[in-house]
């Protein structure tokens, strides 16, 4: 069919309130974005997304999706919850730190805009000592062997 035939046919049922700018919040224990979609939320700032994340301390974890290199992080209130974690690894694919600083240097931000994903492995209020979420960190980093086989140095 074309628009042309049908065209008079056609009825305005809804108008939507505001303009569709991508999925809601869909829950902690659903968080997984390509780089591309974590850019699209903040650089839209998505309400249910900002909401969710900003108040938010958490085990994270990126997946290198063209080799299957992971790295687990953390967010806590020392270094701006998840929101603002999040935030600087979608300004410069690295967050600061150390291999994935050299990473983006040997093969440049599109690299990370291409290949990495981002999920939350556990999350936590933001009354919870930031002592237990590092103690976690650290246990996902020894059960997925982040230190040996991926992107994790300490």
């Amino acid at each position: 069919m074309h628009y042309n035939t049908v065209c008079n046919d056609l009825e305005v049922l809804q108008v939507l309130p505001s303009v569709f700018d991508g999925e809601e919040f869909p829950g902690y224990d659903n968080v997984r974005l390509t780089w591309h979609q974590l850019e699209s939320i903040l650089e839209r700032r998505k309400q249910s997304w900002i909401a969710a994340l900003e108040n938010q301390k958490a085990v994270y974890l990126i997946t290198d999706c063209s080799n299957g290199k992971l790295y687990v992080g953390s967010a806590t209130s020392d270094n701006g919850m998840l929101l603002q974690r999040w935030s600087n690894y979608a300004q410069n694919g690295h967050g600061g730190n150390k291999e994935l600083v050299a990473l983006v240097n040997e093969k440049g931000f599109d690299y990370v805009k291409q290949n990495f994903q981002y999920a939350i492995l556990e999350n936590y209020n933001a009354k919870i000592d930031d002592k237990v979420v590092l103690k976690r960190e650290s246990w996902w980093k020894e059960t997925l062997q982040s230190r040996s086989f991926g992107y994790n140095k300490n």
